[in-house]
């Protein structure tokens, strides 16, 4: 992820500089620029002129102390609470008053990254999604402390890389692991009920959907393991919110060491000789299914906007933007119709007598004084 956000950096024309505390992991990040920018010439995508310049810009460096000169500092490094305030509070005291420092963190607080510093006001989140050169959306999310002129500052700094910049309030998740969750949540409860299998689901998502990856194919593709601490952390910031709660399924196979592709095995297998399970394409089965996890996912969309995690238009283009979604959320909701979505919670409330298929209050005052987000 480091070595992505240099590249985007670099290649903006910024002077860059990437440092590692492991010699190694310099190397190698060395290696695989190089290697990035080689391809991207290859392919024709940057100029020989560009893929120079973009070298030029980098610099790797092998002490915090040369990093004195920067205006702005995000860090990548393992998501540890006290080993990130501890970088952090050993760079305010390298760095210049006016630099901005920022975390990529996708699951811890940026209050309490913050709370450690001398001057927490310039402390902002920078959260981007891998892999950073190809992914669009970027979530800039200021603490309780942080300053509105480093706010406007680093999303100004960030769109000049060319990303998508939406505005994120300091909350477990932030917009997309947030409101994302449903649709790995659901599905594993679907799966785990027996009302169909991994493959029927995904077909389900994809075909009346419209989504590029089904729920089991992207956890194989994202990693369990990644996938399953993230649940766990936003579970466990939200206090044990139901909606959030992890499955026994997916620790299992957290467990198992089952991760996906990238272990030849998840909720499916990979490698040579390895299929598939054909889906069960039933329209009826199929359009359940996706009306149970689409109605979750919206009435987390519209939950987010109830406490003002962000913007209505920042909701729905950091969905699009960041996990390749075919709809805004709440645009979506639109589509299919706010009662009908109030009616599968409703019912599924009813069935389960869960808290976790409990409308939220902005949709069901919605309904009831017959609204929409965008007409």
């Amino acid at each position: 992820m480091g070595s992505g956000i240099a590249q985007v950096s670099a290649q903006a024309g910024y002077s860059t500089f990437i440092f590692d505390a492991q010699a190694q992991q310099l190397q190698k990040a060395q290696a695989s620029l190089t290697a990035s920018l080689q391809k991207l010439a290859d392919k024709g995508k940057i100029t020989p002129l560009q893929q120079s310049e973009t070298h030029s810009n980098l610099h790797f460096v092998n002490s915090l102390d040369q990093l004195n000169q920067c205006s702005l500092v995000i860090e990548a490094i393992v998501e540890i609470k006290e080993v990130k305030q501890k970088l952090f509070a050993d760079l305010e005291a390298i760095v210049s008053p006016t630099c901005i420092l920022a975390t990529n963190t996708s699951s811890l607080a940026i209050a309490s990254l913050a709370a450690t510093l001398k001057f927490p006001q310039r402390f902002i989140g920078i959260h981007f999604f891998n892999p950073a050169t190809i992914m669009p959306l970027v979530e800039v999310i200021p603490g309780l402390a942080t300053d509105k002129a480093v706010l406007e500052s680093a999303q100004s700094i960030i769109t000049s890389w060319g990303k998508t910049v939406v505005i994120a309030k300091d909350t477990p998740g932030f917009i997309v692991n947030r409101v994302a969750r449903s649709y790995y949540g659901e599905a594993i409860r679907i799966a785990e009920e027996q009302i169909a299998d991994y493959a029927t689901i995904d077909w389900a998502l994809k075909t009346y959907g419209g989504f590029k990856m089904g729920p089991f194919e992207l956890m194989d593709f994202i990693g369990n393991d990644i996938n399953y601490r993230v649940t766990e952390s936003v579970w466990t910031q939200f206090f044990f919110e139901s909606r959030f709660k992890p499955s026994i399924t997916q620790q299992r196979l957290f467990e198992a060491g089952y991760n996906g592709i990238k272990s030849g095995r998840g909720y499916y297998e990979y490698g040579e000789g390895k299929t598939k399970p054909l889906a069960k394409e039933d329209e009826a089965l199929g359009e359940y299914i996706f009306q149970r996890v689409i109605a979750m996912l919206i009435n987390e969309a519209i939950d987010s906007l109830y406490l003002g995690i962000a913007t209505k238009q920042h909701l729905d283009t950091a969905m699009q933007k960041g996990v390749n979604y075919p709809l805004g959320l709440l645009q979506w909701a639109d589509k299919i119709g706010l009662a009908q979505v109030l009616t599968t919670l409703e019912n599924l409330f009813q069935e389960y007598g869960e808290d976790r298929y409990r409308p939220c209050v902005l949709l069901k005052r919605m309904v009831k004084e017959n609204k929409t987000f965008y007409s």
